[in-house]
């Protein structure tokens, strides 16, 4: 169909490094929270971390629907290795629209070529959704701002090498008073304060952060100030485009899992999947799995052509994040007893899925965009 060779080729090595790479030992992640930084260089080696990023700046230049069937692969393997690699697209993508040639030259680079991972830092304890109640503060000191605050939930806080902050330059003006800062994680000012313990996606950290008069050379704000909120909203449409892909990985490997399963699993005679009670359950899932990746490739074509596609975004994202969990529930049921022990991957699959209807915009920012939208 609208697949290329070239989409096909990443589809195919993708997968194929995911089911030898990232898939026997996912489980074992989950138990110990070890960060996959390994995997990670693997990955890098084969162009995965900087796929859309310019060939000039390390990366791949490829389109973003290579980045969604890559993401897609990558989190059937391992859902949490995946949040990385939304994240290091991310703030590939913000460099990419909004540093100077200085700044791509110094940070996009290194982030393109997968020697150093991307942490996205907007959410505060008091402020999700509502990205305007920041609290974390940046004057202006001569050659430095510093900056004073907290955030909360940072993907790769702790293990990520290159920070995009948010934080306010002039309180006055409100959401037009937000800036945005590379900063390099580990500097002076810069404390992990805690890593929260999870429900699921245990190998991708989530930190929280506490800056104490950081001080930031002024040459690495992005941007003008004032202009932090526009970045940050304008490049979360490419975030949800990621967490809806990740959700397709996550339900597929759901959904393989639950028809194996019934294929083998006999009861009166014959396997579960010749009952109709289970047959219809693993046709209705596949259906619904079907309909978000086609709602997703679309945004990203979209997104490729240069069109606004905020409403599509947001529509992939909620039916992607919703069908993941749904499928990912049915997957128990079909599995019965064996589907709520750690023996059986749907367990931990039920877990990592659950998050992607919070993150990046809970399901009902997502409707509400989309309302506004129509």
């Amino acid at each position: 169909m609208y697949l290329t060779e070239e989409h096909n080729l990443v589809a195919d090595m993708t997968k194929k490094f995911a089911e030898e790479r990232l898939l026997p030992t996912a489980a074992e992640r989950d138990k110990t929270h070890e960060f996959p930084r390994k995997e990670l260089q693997e990955m890098a080696e084969l162009g995965l971390l900087g796929l859309t990023v310019p060939p000039e700046y390390n990366g791949s230049g490829m389109d973003y629907l290579s980045q969604v069937i890559a993401i897609e692969e990558i989190s059937a393997g391992c859902c949490g290795t995946s949040t990385i690699v939304c994240i290091q697209a991310m703030v590939e993508s913000i460099l990419i629209n909004c540093a100077n040639d200085a700044q791509k030259e110094k940070y996009l680079s290194p982030l393109g070529s997968g020697e150093k991972i991307g942490v996205f830092a907007l959410t505060e304890p008091g402020a999700g959704s509502d990205a305007a109640a920041l609290k974390t503060t940046a004057r202006k000191e001569g050659d430095f701002y510093i900056l004073n605050g907290s955030k909360q939930f940072i993907t790769s806080g702790k293990n990520g090498d290159t920070a995009i902050i948010f934080a306010v330059t002039d309180v006055a003006a409100g959401k037009k008073g937000i800036s945005a800062f590379i900063v390099e994680v580990g500097c002076e000012g810069y404390e992990v304060a805690a890593l929260e313990k999870k429900m699921g996606q245990r190998c991708s950290e989530v930190a929280q952060l506490n800056f104490a008069d950081m001080k930031v050379p002024a040459e690495n704000l992005l941007g003008k100030e004032g202009e932090g909120y526009k970045i940050a909203l304008s490049n979360l449409e490419g975030g949800r485009l990621s967490i809806a892909a990740q959700s397709l990985g996550v339900a597929r490997a759901a959904l393989t899992a639950a028809t194996e399963y019934a294929k083998e699993r006999n009861t009166f005679g014959r396997p579960i999947i010749q009952h109709q009670a289970v047959g219809f359950k693993l046709a209705e899932m596949a259906t619904k799995l079907d309909a978000a990746r086609l709602l997703t490739h679309r945004a990203a074509i979209m997104r490729q052509n240069g069109e606004k596609c905020l409403k599509e975004a947001c529509m992939a994202k909620m039916m992607a994040s919703e069908v993941a969990e749904e499928i990912c529930n049915d997957a128990i049921q079909i599995h019965g007893g064996y589907g709520y022990v750690e023996d059986f991957p749907v367990e931990r699959l039920y877990r990592d899925a659950r998050v992607c209807k919070i993150y990046e915009g809970t399901s009902e920012v997502q409707k509400l965009i989309i309302s506004r939208g129509l």
